[in-house]
């Protein structure tokens, strides 16, 4: 096993689990902002698909996934982002965004080929960028996202050595776990850079449906050839729990990782199947959900004003990164809130392994997931104004 691997901290989501774990013990009342993982209920019509797709055999599914889904897909693709994709050859059912993007470099990275072997991937970041490749024995390279750059991956500012190296690009806007949103310019630019040193461009686009004015583009709208997307029902539609999702875009990228897949024992089952079709074939209860989430940021952007933390405002995803307060590191802030029984995600989380192993792992931000109801998150800023005020003093 790689040693990285072995140094790597607990996965974040787990660790936030045994500190509510031990709140629990202590009989604190728990405010989870951690985990994202929403509790507005599924919608009914997408639980019944399941529940009628279940069948009295079962049997293995398949990787290809059934055709009435990916066509499914391909026509939401086409009226969300405009990009006619081939439900045949572009479009793979996935279980959620994360095994995909776990996977991808099992596949892609050769490592008889050692000078192509790195993965370039913002941080902070969703950890299973880094962890994917270090499993795949692939080099990854985390670039840090500057504030001056509104957390935008940069290809252009990174040594030309390093991207004649590099086999996987990995963006994520909306990203996670700062909210910053992408232009299609942007996409533009970055997939040029990517054509020119034959990278592969990976998106992670499991965010796009969670926006509240200006609907963010897919990079398969500036582009196919070398582009590969990936998106989740886990958000758009509350189905974190179901695992379902797609992968999609260069047909020849597509087949290859069809191939490698049928090895993992991924295939989705049939009846999640049936209920993914469902809810990519509704945009109703999509809607419902942004305003809900909606409603949840806007009380926080009332409260955050109000009390004076700096944040990014979110045009996308239901994630706040904030700031903490002046001399202050976003964990020491952090472990302050868990006091009062709120729970938040601290930035460095959202490090790479490579900085903690190198100590250069720090952040002045923290993150809330607008996980609880929108009564719980009025309940939740009594109480965090309070433990604001009992540390700041006023």
């Amino acid at each position: 096993m790689n040693n990285i691997i072995k140094n790597l901290r607990p996965y974040p989501m787990e660790e936030l689990n045994r500190i509510k774990a031990e709140l629990k013990k202590k009989g604190v009342k728990i405010y989870d902002f951690g985990t994202g993982d929403p509790k507005e209920p599924t919608d009914p019509k997408i639980r019944q698909a399941l529940i009628d797709a279940v069948p009295e055999v079962s049997q293995y599914p398949s990787v290809a996934g059934r055709k009435d889904l990916r066509e499914a897909i391909s026509k939401w693709f086409e009226n969300r982002f405009g990009v006619n994709l081939n439900p045949d050859t572009q479009i793979i059912p996935s279980n959620g965004s994360k095994e995909a993007i776990f996977h991808f470099p099992l596949v892609f990275i050769n490592t008889d080929v050692p000078e192509k072997r790195k993965v370039i991937f913002g941080t902070p970041a969703y950890p299973v960028y880094e962890r994917g490749t270090l499993y795949a024995n692939g080099e990854p390279v985390a670039i840090p996202l500057k504030e001056e750059d509104k957390f935008l991956l940069r290809l252009d500012k990174i040594d030309k050595s390093i991207l004649e190296e590099t086999q996987i690009v990995w963006l994520n806007y909306p990203h996670n776990p700062t909210g910053a949103t992408a232009s299609l310019s942007y996409f533009e630019d970055m997939y040029g850079i990517c054509r020119e040193y034959d990278i592969i461009l990976c998106s992670d686009e499991c965010y796009t449906e969670l926006y509240f004015n200006e609907k963010p583009p897919s990079a398969l709208q500036v582009g196919v050839e070398g582009i590969v997307v990936f998106h989740s029902l886990s958000k758009r539609s509350g189905l974190t729990g179901y695992r379902t999702g797609f992968v999609a875009g260069d047909e020849k990228i597509i087949s290859e990782y069809k191939k490698g897949r049928a090895s993992f024992g991924v295939a989705t089952p049939d009846f999640i199947q049936a209920a993914a079709k469902v809810a990519w074939s509704d945009e109703k209860h999509v809607e419902e959900r942004r305003k809900i989430f909606k409603e949840k940021r806007d009380i926080f952007i009332e409260f955050f004003d109000k009390i004076g933390l700096e944040y990014l405002y979110p045009e996308a995803t239901f994630y706040f990164w904030i700031k903490a307060p002046k001399d202050m590191s976003g964990e020491e802030y952090a472990k302050h809130l868990l006091n009062y029984g709120i729970v938040v995600s601290p930035g460095v989380n959202f490090c790479a392994g490579i900085e903690i192993m190198n100590n250069t792992c720090q952040s002045k931000y923290f993150r809330i997931a607008l996980v609880p109801t929108v009564e719980e998150c009025k309940e939740a800023v009594r109480v965090w104004e309070k433990a604001h005020k009992d540390l700041i003093g006023n």
